[in-house]
């Protein structure tokens, strides 16, 4: 009878002895397989921009960082264009606008680049400075409008723009922007 025990004891250990074998083995295959797909998968990496603060977005609202980072980049964008790239410009522009007012805005830009295709007119404008009102969601930018044709400055003025934003869900859109005029009034699009 010792020996029947002693059998069965062995043939326990010996399976468990298998079983963790197989587990070990199953456990490196997955290591192996694991191991090979990260080093054979494309990585991606989300690159902070260069800013000297933390930026957040939240449905509560828009921060007047955020706001002062969107409308600097908007200035830059809607205010410097050359015929060359016109229509390039037009797509970035109806991009950041807002559905509500995309008719209104191509109608305007349309217009800009019917006046400009064919010429060796450009502009660029030297942002001066801006006022944020995160509550309206409105931005003024204040800076030099300058025009180039050909290689040569014609005119080189002082100019204010305003734009307004609407905030929907997590989504900040331009639905509009416009000259002031020196009186304080406002002129047309740009």
């Amino acid at each position: 009878m010792d020996y029947s025990y002693q059998h069965a004891q062995s043939q326990r250990v010996l399976r468990q002895r298998n079983l963790l074998g197989i587990a070990a083995l199953v456990l490196a295959g997955a290591v192996a397989l694991l191991l090979l797909m990260s080093a054979t998968r494309s990585r991606e990496i989300v690159l902070q921009p260069v800013l000297g603060s933390p930026v957040t977005v939240s449905s509560s609202g828009v921060s007047r960082e955020y706001l002062e980072l969107v409308t600097r980049d908007t200035a830059v964008l809607t205010l410097n264009r050359s015929p060359g790239s016109l229509d390039y410009w037009m797509k970035s522009v109806l991009a950041i606008v807002s559905p509500r007012a995309q008719g209104t805005i191509k109608a305007d830009l349309l217009k800009i680049v019917n006046e400009q295709r064919n010429s060796s007119m450009s502009q660029f404008f030297t942002l001066e400075g801006m006022e944020i009102d995160a509550k309206h969601l409105q931005s003024t930018v204040t800076g030099k409008l300058s025009t180039v044709v050909g290689q040569k400055i014609v005119s080189s003025e002082p100019r204010t723009f305003i734009y307004d934003w609407e905030y929907s869900g997590m989504s900040l859109k331009l639905v509009g922007f416009s000259m002031a005029q020196p009186k304080g009034r406002l002129g047309g699009s740009l």
